[in-house]
């Protein structure tokens, strides 16, 4: 009976024991099919544009705006707008009672006769008072007749120019330029002074953009540097613009130091002009698609070179303040080179010697694969792929 039962448990540990290799096995199987294994993707050495920049962003914003104010005093007759009212330049926007302004020339005429009349009076006292025999009296009578004469002259110049000023003035405001109505102040019936705001027009064509850029970047940007503004509604649409204004003083929040940077958006017109071909003025957006709040990316372009030797920042080792990529040489050997770089941005690198135009080089990628089969197609550069091995061969570090 002891036998019998030493012989079961016997089969039960073994059993176990069993069950135990097994998962282990199966374990480091799952491990080896699954560990990372480094593999490459070839990638053609080209000549691109390199374009370095300073992105954010922010909202549209309406850059041209103006107060249309009354010239003149006096009474409300018509407010002709309304608030989103589309105006062209020179529309009237509101006027005055013009038989108050007609009163009031006709008393400012009286004004300037009275003034006139005054002044010829004084003259002619002076005269006689200096013709008369001279006494300490008539000396002292000379000095107040002159005095008379300055004053009324003063007075008619004042009267003169207060005639002049409401001649010149109109008992209309107009628009003076194309737009649209953003706030209407006034009423008919209302009691108005000289400079009182009627209402407000902006122009819907001109945006501008006001964006953070770090303190990092701030010394890379500069006063009328070009940009483009994307706007989230028509995010295939870029629009020319330029930096007008970047603030002196820092935006800090939360301990992060950023600088306002204002973008203006361009007109279209300007732009055919400065592109002055009838091709590129075509393909330039209507603006008018772009309405105030709507958001938007600027891209500050900070440096910009063409036609050069390209290569991905993924591609370059840098040791010892020496750049190298490896390069496959035409027998499939793989070879460190030493080279000198350019301007960089997050994608590519400029290359200034070392390479040439059409050499192979690898990036180095570690990726998780449960085969060692070589992959083709979709490298980086035309006539790219991924490999990992593949009769590729390593050799020492070249020049």
């Amino acid at each position: 009976m002891k036998a019998l039962m030493k012989k079961r448990v016997s089969k039960i540990v073994l059993t176990v024991v069993l069950c135990v290799v097994v998962a282990f096995v199966l374990v480091r199987v799952v491990k080896s099919n699954s560990a990372p294994t480094l593999q490459y993707q070839i990638a053609t050495v080209q000549r691109g544009n390199l374009t370095i920049n300073v992105t954010g962003t922010g909202n549209l914003a309406l850059s041209t705006t103006e107060d249309l104010t009354f010239n003149m005093s006096g009474t409300v007759q018509e407010v002709l707008v309304g608030e989103g009212d589309s105006v062209k330049e020179g529309q009237v926007i509101a006027t005055l009672d013009t038989s108050e302004w007609e009163t009031q020339l006709i008393t400012l005429k009286e004004n300037v006769l009275q003034a006139k009349m005054s002044l010829e009076n004084a003259e002619m006292n002076l005269e006689k008072t200096e013709e008369a025999t001279t006494s300490e009296y008539q000396e002292w009578q000379v000095e107040i007749d002159e005095m008379q004469v300055t004053l009324a002259d003063d007075h008619l110049k004042d009267a003169e120019k207060a005639l002049e000023e409401a001649n010149g003035a109109s008992p209309e405001v107009t628009a003076p330029f194309d737009g649209f109505i953003t706030n209407v102040n006034v009423s008919g019936g209302d009691e108005v002074k000289k400079g009182t705001v009627a209402a407000t027009i902006a122009d819907p064509s001109k945006f501008e953009v006001d964006i953070l850029v770090s303190e990092m970047d701030i010394s890379q940007v500069e006063a009328g540097g070009i940009a483009t503004v994307k706007a989230d509604a028509a995010p295939t649409i870029n629009l020319p613009a330029k930096v007008t204004h970047i603030s002196p003083t820092a935006t800090i929040q939360q301990g992060v130091v950023n600088y306002k940077v204002t973008v203006g958006v361009e007109s279209p017109e300007a732009v055919a002009q400065e592109q002055q071909t009838t091709s590129q003025a075509a393909a330039i957006p209507e603006i008018s698609q772009f309405k105030e709040g709507m958001s938007a990316t600027v891209t500050i372009i900070i440096q910009e070179k063409d036609n050069v030797l390209l290569v991905p920042n993924g591609a370059i080792t840098t040791q010892r303040g020496q750049s190298y990529v490896e390069v496959i040489s035409s027998n499939s050997t793989i070879a460190w080179k030493a080279i000198k770089t350019g301007i960089t941005n997050d994608v590519n690198t400029e290359v200034t010697d070392g390479l040439s135009q059409g050499e192979k080089i690898v990036l180095p990628q570690t990726t998780t694969t449960t085969t060692t089969t070589q992959q083709g197609g979709g490298g980086m550069f035309p006539g790219g792929g991924t490999f990992s091995g593949g009769g590729i061969f390593r050799s020492g570090a070249g020049g």
